[in-house]
C-alpha cells in the first residue's frame, strides 16, 4: 500500500474512534444499569433524551435470579415479590420530587422457566430543551435498590429532525473530521495534497456544523444558534471554532506568496483543535429550558 493509502487508513481509524467516544461519552447516551434487589436481577438502559411528541419511557427487565444471601450478606428472602417508583422532577427546578409507580409492562414468562418481565413507566413530556432529573427506587424482600445509586440521571427532550436532514448533517461533520484528519496527517508528511484536502476539510466543516447544524438546531430547539455572541452553547462555540481554525489555515495556504512551512503548521494546528474539539463528549453544555423564565439556557 502506499503511503497516501496508510494516510487515510490511519485517518479513518482515528476518525472512527473520535466518533464512538465522542457519541458514547455524551450526557445524552442512555446509562446501562445491571443491578439486584431481593431475589431479583435487573438489567436495560435509561433513557437520557427524548422526543418531545411522546413521554419518556422508564423500563427495566426483571429476572429471578442470584442469591440475595451471597449478594447482600442476609438471609433467604421470605417473598418473592418486586414494587418500585420512578421520583422525578424538572430540571434545573426546586420542584418537589413526583413518584410515578412501575408497574409491569410485559405478561411475566411461563410458570416452567425463571420468571422474567419488564417494569416501567412514563414520566411527563417537556417542550423543546426541556429536561427531567429522575431516579427508580426498588423492593423486594425487605431489601431495597436507588437506581442510579448517586445523584438522578438527567434526561432532555428535544424536537424530532427530519430524517434526511439528521442524515446529511451527520455525514458532513464526519467527512469533514476525516479531512480535517487526513490534512494533519498530509501536512505532517509534507505531502502535495495539503491545500485541496484543508479546503476540502473546511467546506464540509462548514457546511455540516454551520449550515446543516443550525437547522438540526432549530427543529430540535426551536433556535438555529445558541452560541457565541447569542449564547454558551457547547457543541454551537466548538463547531465555530474549527471552522475558523481550518478557514485561517486555508486562507494562508492559498496565498499567492506563502511561506510553506507556516502553512503546514497552521494545517496542522487546524487538525489538532478539531481533533481536541470533538474528544469533548456531544451535547456536553447544551441547551436547556430555563422553567422559570422560559428561555434557553447552557447547562
Amino acid at each position: 500500500m502506499k503511503r497516501s493509502g496508510w494516510l487515510w487508513l490511519l485517518a479513518v481509524v482515528l476518525t472512527l474512534s473520535a466518533a464512538v467516544w465522542q457519541r458514547w461519552s455524551g450526557p445524552t447516551y442512555p446509562v446501562r444499569v445491571q443491578t439486584q434487589v431481593g431475589p431479583w436481577q435487573l438489567s436495560g438502559k435509561l433513557l437520557r433524551t427524548h422526543d418531545t411528541s411522546r413521554d419518556l419511557p422508564v423500563s427495566l427487565t426483571a429476572r429471578m435470579g442470584g442469591d440475595i444471601g451471597a449478594t447482600r450478606g442476609a438471609g433467604s428472602p421470605t417473598e418473592d415479590s418486586l414494587a418500585g417508583a420512578v421520583l422525578w422532577r424538572r430540571f434545573p427546578t426546586a420542584d418537589p420530587w413526583m413518584t410515578v409507580p412501575l408497574q409491569t409492562l410485559q405478561t411475566p414468562a411461563p410458570a416452567s422457566s425463571a420468571p422474567e418481565f419488564e417494569l416501567g413507566a412514563r414520566l411527563p413530556r417537556q417542550p423543546p430543551a426541556g429536561k427531567v432529573e429522575y431516579s427508580l427506587l426498588l423492593h423486594a424482600a425487605g431489601d431495597t435498590t436507588r437506581v442510579p445509586p448517586g445523584e438522578a440521571l438527567v434526561a432532555r427532550f428535544k424536537g424530532a429532525v427530519p430524517l434526511p436532514v439528521l442524515i446529511l448533517h451527520i455525514i458532513f461533520i464526519f467527512c469533514g473530521m476525516l479531512l480535517s484528519t487526513r490534512a494533519g496527517l498530509e501536512a505532517l508528511a509534507d505531502g502535495p495534497q495539503l491545500p485541496r484536502q484543508a479546503l476540502l476539510a473546511l467546506v464540509l466543516l462548514g457546511v455540516g456544523g454551520l449550515t446543516l447544524g443550525p437547522i438540526v438546531q432549530k427543529y430540535a430547539f426551536g433556535a438555529f444558534w445558541t452560541g457565541w455572541p447569542l449564547g454558551e452553547d457547547l457543541t454551537d462555540n466548538k463547531l465555530a471554532v474549527a471552522v475558523l481554525a481550518w478557514l485561517i489555515a486555508v486562507l494562508d495556504l492559498r496565498r499567492r506568496v506563502s511561506n510553506p512551512r507556516r502553512g503546514r503548521l497552521l494545517a496542522l494546528a487546524a487538525a489538532v483543535v478539531v481533533s481536541l474539539i470533538f474528544a469533548i463528549p456531544h451535547s456536553m453544555h447544551g441547551s436547556t429550558l430555563d422553567y422559570e423564565t422560559m428561555q434557553h439556557i447552557q447547562r
